[in-house]
């Protein structure tokens, strides 16, 4: 396969998912967009390649970024942040402060959570529904995540966000209790 095929597929597997995952019928995207209806199929059999224009008025109608909306990745997508790359909003000299530890696009339903794993412990989770991401920041400890059957450690400081709808399972390997929080966004029910 190409790499232009590769980018072909990934386009018609993204815009079907974010079209899905925003709940908008061809109709309505292709009034936010102001691409043709007709383009839209193509784009999503995989039957064109369509002009960077169309592309990124279709990523800016679905309020996803060109490179979500491009991205080839196969698989499970999950991303590690290092507490050294999250993004500290404001501070005060009183020692106040905000820090946007990790984001996704996703909509819906979300929940939050707080772990606590002592070692030798884990728990396992079976795919949740198509369009489910977990967000988690680690505050103490290593945690083993595991997607897909693809472990990550995920240490201290680290923050991680992942597509739950693969098997999934968090660990604690170390000696030490691991403890994070968590955050499930679930897509609404349609």
């Amino acid at each position: 396969m190409t790499d232009l095929d590769q980018l072909t597929q990934s386009l018609a597997r993204n815009l079907k998912r974010w079209r899905g995952e925003r709940g908008f019928t061809l109709d309505q995207l292709a009034a936010r967009a102001g691409v043709s209806r007709g383009m839209i199929i193509q784009i999503e059999q995989a039957r064109t390649n369509p002009s960077v224009g169309t592309t990124v008025k279709l990523a800016d109608a679905l309020g996803v970024s060109i490179t979500t909306l491009l991205d080839y990745e196969q698989g499970s997508q999950v991303r590690l942040v290092p507490a050294e790359q999250a993004v500290r909003l404001w501070s005060t000299d009183a020692g106040s402060a905000t820090t946007l530890l990790v984001g996704t696009e996703a909509r819906g339903p979300l929940e939050l959570w707080s772990w606590r794993l002592m070692p030798g412990d884990g728990s396992r989770s079976d795919p949740h529904p198509e369009g489910t991401v977990e967000l988690l920041h680690v505050t103490a400890g290593t945690l083993t995540l595991v997607v897909a059957d693809t472990p990550y450690a995920v240490g201290a400081g680290t923050s991680a966000t992942f597509e739950a709808h693969h098997p999934h399972a968090y660990r604690n390997e170390g000696t030490e209790p691991v403890e994070l929080t968590m955050a499930v966004s679930i897509p609404p029910v349609r």
